[in-house]
């Protein structure tokens, strides 16, 4: 689990780091910066539930 989390938090971040880079290029004149925004968008979301899941099937503990 752990690895995909990791995974999941690069993707994200080329993802933010591909929207700066249109943004910058493009300068506003396509929509390649608001695709890759809502790629990362997505990401965080579904990375967000897969957490929620680990936890609720036991496969994410608490260590206290």
């Amino acid at each position: 689990m752990r690895i995909i989390v990791i995974l999941f938090i690069i993707v994200i971040l080329a993802s933010l780091g591909s929207a700066l880079y249109y943004m910058i290029k493009d300068r506003g004149t396509t929509e390649r910066t608001a695709k890759a925004l809502t790629v990362r968008i997505a990401l965080s979301i579904t990375l967000f539930v897969l957490l929620l899941l680990g936890f609720h099937f036991g496969l994410i503990t608490t260590r206290l």
